[in-house]
Parts: C-alpha cells; structure tokens; sequence
C-alpha cells in the first residue's frame, strides 16, 4: 500500500485480497467438454438405435390416408 498525498494506491493483490486461482476458468471448460461429450452420446445412441422408420425416400412416395366419413 502507497499514500501519495490523501490518495491509497493497492496492488492488484491488496485490492482482492488475495490472488486468483483461476480455478473457475477451469470448471467452466470442464463442465463445457462434459456437457459436449453427454450430448454427442445421446445423439450418437440416437442415431444407433433409430431404426430410420422416420425418414422417407425417393423409392417410398408419399400416401394419403383419407379420413373415414363424418371425422375431420
């Protein structure tokens, strides 16, 4: 600490209180690369196990189901 007349000039490390870790840069990017890695697997599953009954393709043309009579 440095008294230049009435003005108080701190360190970096005085006005804090102390250093920096740095330690929530690095739950920030841990929690990022888990939350990456939970999705891919959950899309990559999906992908796997998605017996492609959804997709439809040039050899299966579109049908209309007509409504029976009397229903919207």
């Amino acid at each position: 600490m440095e008294r230049r007349g009435s003005e108080v000039h701190l360190s970096e490390d005085e006005a804090r209180g102390g250093s920096t870790p740095h330690i929530l840069r690095f739950v920030l990017i841990i929690s990022l690369a888990l939350a990456i890695v939970a999705m891919s697997a959950v899309w990559i599953t999906g992908a796997l196990t998605g017996g492609g009954e959804d997709e439809a393709t040039a050899d299966q043309p579109a049908m209309a189901q007509d409504a029976p009579a009397g229903q919207p």
